[in-house]
């Protein structure tokens, strides 16, 4: 649980300090077995999405944290930070309301123990 709050803590403080608009973190651990948290964040423009991501990476590793991959930094309009227990996916505003990542996992639990049924 520890490492879960310092590498929440680190990926926020590193999309903080580049000024990421609308961050949203997502506790998913009733919902998959794959992560803990997602953290889902925009940048202005794909520029802006790979230096935040970058962010991420770099304030990771100068804690110790390791990401275990990144994918999406040549194109930037989605670029996903996999720290293991937090998933950060930062993009473009277009490709968020497109994807629309909170409403796929922000489930309500409710609903979710009614499909478990």
């Amino acid at each position: 649980m520890t490492t879960q709050i310092n590498l929440h803590k680190i990926a926020l403080d590193a999309l903080e300090d580049l000024k990421a608009i609308d961050i949203r973190v997502l506790d998913v651990t009733k919902l998959t077995s794959i992560t803990d948290y997602m953290i889902v964040a925009s940048g202005r423009s794909d520029r802006h999405v790979r230096s935040l991501a970058d962010s991420v990476v770099s304030s990771a590793k100068k804690s110790g944290f390791q990401p275990l991959g990144v994918e999406g930094e040549k194109e930037g309009e989605w670029v996903l930070v996999d720290l293991g227990d937090v998933i950060v996916h930062v993009q473009t505003p277009k490709t968020r309301d497109f994807y629309n990542l909170e409403k796929l996992w922000d489930i309500d639990e409710s609903v979710a123990a009614d499909a478990a049924d």
